[in-house]
């Protein structure tokens, strides 16, 4: 995964959370009445559903299931008020 691919996919998070349109998924997430825990739950549900993929060796399902937590994850640097560049900065601290 590219650096710009999650710079566009961030963006979008953004400008759901700024717009707030009621059809999108996004959106919906920053504002359903369990806020953080709605998004905590599901970086949960889907790790969980990452190492069931992984036992069984679903090479698709563990790409699906591992979007879905990056996804998860960057929604989730957006309600603390972070961005990319604090995930990136953690990341380098760990080279």
């Amino acid at each position: 995964m590219t650096d710009e691919i999650l710079d566009e996919l961030f963006e979008v998070i953004e400008q759901r959370k700024a717009d707030l349109p009621e059809e999108s998924y996004t959106a919906s997430l920053f504002t359903h009445e369990k806020g953080e825990n709605a998004v905590l739950e599901k970086l949960g549900e889907e790790s969980t559903e990452l190492i069931l993929a992984a036992k069984d060796d679903d090479r698709e399902e563990i790409a699906h299931e591992g979007a879905d937590i990056v996804y998860h994850l960057l929604v989730l640097l957006s309600m603390k008020d972070m961005d990319l560049e604090d995930l990136r900065t953690a990341l380098r601290e760990r080279r």
